[in-house]
């Protein structure tokens, strides 16, 4: 691959003057928050690199308009191709730094030169990150329907077919330079009786067997499970207990992915997160949030405490095995609404935010309250943190780095996708999440 400097489609002094604009009131916020962090013991240092070494994926999905089961309304501008997708993602990196990979999802983002889609991609300083299948749809020219499952489906030609589907999804990742294969299935029936609720799970893991064994070194299988939709009766990896003991039954390189909505309502998903994180099966974690169900809005935008109360758990899971707790970040939203670069840099802000936010708790006051059985001792300690404003922390870090110290502003102000809007055709409305 050829080592080319990254091509920024933003201007970098124009990020320059930007910071520029704002450099002294950034100086006197962070300053601030620098003073106050130490007053409390924090080491700000150890702190800000953990921080400068956080990074999440993007979706590519995620970056075109999503839409509902009702209707789609594109923004202009939105991209209908996997290159207007990467060059999309490449203005959300450039502006925030903290999504320097992306994720493809095939069929949707297949190309016929994987390899110069990899050059693509690095030319535009990122990089791709785990590779999704899917056999929720069916595609033109397909021989077998997925309408009544796929990697559980009773026919064993739907079986076979979705299982070559998924190896063909880490063939063309080998290619890109990934190193996962995230598998999520909508198999499940939705009436009684309609299957074996045993039977369709022995057919998923004997299926993810096949799909395991074609697993290359240094990669990992990422099972994510979903309560229900679109089966509403059973759904066969429906629960994080589930996707536990098929990642068990598989070997070292299956592990749990998690993502933010895919529970009932009031579940307590941080427990989830411990329990996974305790048994090393915590392999990835997709961020969203909601309000009634799979709803994928923005991170943070219904319940940021949730958010904050997982990065705790994550941050415990990190200390309790360090070096070696290793998951797999990424946004997962659909932007009915909002500009999605709008929306991806705003959510990566506010992930980083309860990360940052639970790096700064104090541990040892927390473990003395937990000793005594001092409730809100312990409960205060994590609230001092969750209130506390880290966006001078994260403003600093990103300035550093080279990105905008208002990168929604800045966006905006470049007109980024109002250019676009006359260089690229339009998307046509529609339903579904892409």
């Amino acid at each position: 691959m050829a080592k080319n400097p990254p091509s920024n489609p933003l201007p970098p002094d124009t990020i320059a003057r930007h910071n520029q604009d704002h450099q002294h009131v950034l100086d006197e916020d962070y300053q601030a928050l620098s003073r106050a962090l130490m007053r409390r013991g924090v080491d700000l240092a150890a702190v800000e690199k953990k921080l400068a070494a956080f990074s999440l994926a993007l979706p590519s999905w995620g970056l075109g308009t999503g839409g509902t089961r009702f209707g789609r309304f594109p923004v202009a501008g939105t991209p209908t191709t996997v290159h207007e997708k990467l060059a999309d993602a490449a203005v959300v990196q450039q502006l925030g730094r903290l999504t320097p990979r992306v994720s493809l999802h095939f069929p949707w983002d297949r190309v016929e030169d994987p390899v110069a889609l990899r050059q693509e991609v690095h030319d535009l300083g990122l990089g791709f990150d785990a590779v999704n299948s899917n056999t929720f749809q069916d595609q033109p020219g397909q021989a077998h329907s997925y309408r009544h499952g796929s990697l559980s489906a009773v026919s064993a030609e739907v079986r076979q077919q979705a299982v070559a589907h998924n190896i063909d999804c880490i063939r063309l990742g080998e290619k890109l330079g990934s190193k996962a294969l995230t598998v999520w299935i909508g198999d499940g029936s939705n009436f009684p009786g309609q299957h074996s609720l045993g039977d369709a799970l022995d057919r998923y893991l004997d299926s993810a067997r096949k799909i395991y064994a074609a697993l290359p070194d240094g990669w990992r299988m990422f099972i994510e499970h979903k309560f229900y939709e679109p089966a509403f009766y059973a759904t066969v990896i429906g629960d994080w207990g589930t996707s536990y003991l098929a990642a068990s039954s598989l070997g070292a390189k299956a592990q749990c992915l998690v993502d933010l909505g895919h529970h009932a309502q009031g579940t307590n998903i941080e427990q989830i997160v411990a329990r996974l994180g305790r048994f090393g099966k915590l392999g990835g974690f997709h961020f969203n949030d909601s309000k009634y169900g799979d709803d994928d809005l923005d991170a943070g935008a219904i319940n940021p405490h949730q958010l904050f109360l997982v990065f705790n758990e994550l941050v415990e899971c990190e200390l309790a095995a360090p070096g070696s707790f290793d998951p797999a970040y990424m946004i997962d939203q659909s932007h009915n609404l909002t500009d999605p670069i709008e929306s991806l840099l705003s959510s990566a802000e506010t992930i980083a935010g309860a990360y940052a936010r639970a790096l700064i708790v104090d541990r040892a006051a927390l473990a003395e309250f937990r000793a005594h059985d001092d409730v809100m001792g312990a409960f205060r300690v994590l609230r001092r943190a969750y209130e506390t404003d880290v966006g001078p922390l994260l403003a600093r870090l990103r300035v550093g780095a080279g990105g905008a110290a208002d990168p929604i502003a800045l966006y905006r102000q470049l007109g980024w996708r109002a250019a676009k809007a006359k260089e690229r055709k339009p998307s046509g409305p529609g339903a579904g999440i892409v």
